[in-house]
């Protein structure tokens, strides 16, 4: 059997928008100010969340509803298509409310881009209309136990016209137990040589015979993601739900920028709520160390110093993520090997950046507050446990690899999706 007819789409025309719409399509202002009030509603129960495991299906739910996850469809669909910068810090407010619930939509806004870039005109007009109508894409791409990151043995084979045959593994599969759709990155068939054909996108819904999605994820960090296996045994997808992968990287993209600079906000947002968290304690409860001679901790030369180095490194990552934003954008406008390799550059110092900023303010929230601030059952640990979690995501020192070959010889970044 043949592979399915399925190319990169050219037509950008406007189509008329879908008439089940149901979440509310937002304006750049209107996403930033939603996702600054509901960060403050993540927040108030974020430790509670985390110290028990309380899985946030109420608060993804209420972002579903939002529109927040609507905010990329593109306006010839009907959606917001919200430019990078605003997507960008959307993400990075949620993360200072609860990164594990800002990281669960990650993948969702990620497929969405992926169809941008490769469904034809009807699997755009269907999944473009599925989240409009708040609908959320999870992801099962990653497998435990591959050889690295970008090994897939998750394979769709023949079974008759038009059907496919889906079997496979995933692992770290964040967002996939709270979604409608699942799409499983996959080979087409298998080669005569015994190798995968080309990767593409199987789109599965959660509740589809054959899938089953374990929550049996148990990271010391980013604990409530929900990051647990998929197995896919049999599970039958037709071939108009299918979409290219390997496509995306034919030519200059900006896929992987875009992936990496939402990661790069969620460590952003954690670095923030860290910091305010310090500020909170020191203010309000922590002692002074009698040599200072103050009345209060929060005049202590040497704690105000540490806040000053650590707003310093927050807002430096700060202003490297919003600059990486603009950078994608730009590369979106006009898309060149150039522009689209500068954009990754710029998401590889913001990550680099971010990093190092939330695993740093996390660990020095405890230099500055003191003692009582290890209390388990204040749970401040949970900003250096879902910092030094989700910053193992992508190695920054590979960030930083890429930058310094392009600062010494002009080199710009290889072509795939982790920059």
């Amino acid at each position: 059997m043949s592979a399915p007819n399925i190319s990169l789409v050219e037509d950008r025309a406007p189509r008329p928008r879908r008439g089940r719409t149901t979440v509310p399509v937002l304006t750049a202002d209107e996403a930033i100010a939603l996702a600054r009030e509901l960060a403050a509603e993540l927040a108030a129960g974020s430790a509670e969340r985390d110290a028990h495991r309380l899985l946030p299906a109420n608060e993804i739910d209420r972002l579903s509803a939002s529109g927040l996850l609507a905010i990329t469809v593109p306006a010839a669909y009907g959606g917001s298509d919200l430019p990078v910068t605003a997507v960008t810090e959307v993400f990075r407010l949620l993360a200072t409310g609860d990164p594990s619930v800002a990281q669960v939509p990650h993948s969702h806004f990620v497929y969405v881009n992926a169809l941008r870039h490769c469904g034809d005109a009807a699997q755009q007009e269907f999944f473009f209309g599925e989240v409009l109508a708040g609908k959320r894409f999870g992801n099962a791409q990653s497998e435990v136990g591959s050889k690295h990151v970008r090994d897939h043995r998750t394979t769709l084979h023949p079974a008759g016209p038009g059907r496919w045959r889906l079997e496979g593994v995933k692992g770290y599969a964040t967002g996939a137990l709270f979604a409608d759709w699942i799409p499983v990155l996959a080979h087409l068939d298998t080669l005569p040589d015994g190798t995968g054909g080309p990767l593409h996108v199987a789109w599965v819904e959660r509740t589809a015979p054959g899938v089953t999605v374990i929550d049996d994820w148990a990271g010391m960090g980013q604990r409530t993601t929900a990051s647990g296996t998929v197995r896919l045994e049999s599970v039958e997808v037709a071939e108009s739900r299918i979409t290219p992968y390997h496509l995306t990287f034919e030519g200059p993209q900006t896929y992987g920028a875009f992936a990496q600079v939402l990661h790069a906000a969620l460590d952003a947002g954690i670095a923030r709520a860290a910091l305010t968290d310090a500020a909170e304690f020191v203010t309000n409860k922590s002692r002074p160390y009698p040599d200072a001679g103050v009345e209060r901790a929060a005049e202590d030369p040497l704690v105000v110093h540490a806040f000053g180095e650590m707003e310093l490194a927050v807002r430096a990552a700060e202003a490297l993520l919003a600059e990486a934003a603009r950078a994608v954008d730009v590369a979106n406008v006009e898309l060149t090997a150039e522009t689209a390799g500068h954009a990754s550059l710029a998401v590889a110092a913001a990550r680099a950046a971010t990093s190092q900023a939330s695993v740093d303010a996390a660990s020095r929230l405890f230099e500055v507050a003191g003692t009582r601030s290890v209390l388990d059952s204040l749970n401040l640990s949970r900003h250096w446990r879902n910092a030094r979690t989700h910053t193992l995501h992508d190695p920054a020192a590979w960030k930083v690899q890429h930058l310094g070959r392009w600062a010494v010889d002009g080199t710009l970044p290889p072509n795939h999706g982790h920059l």
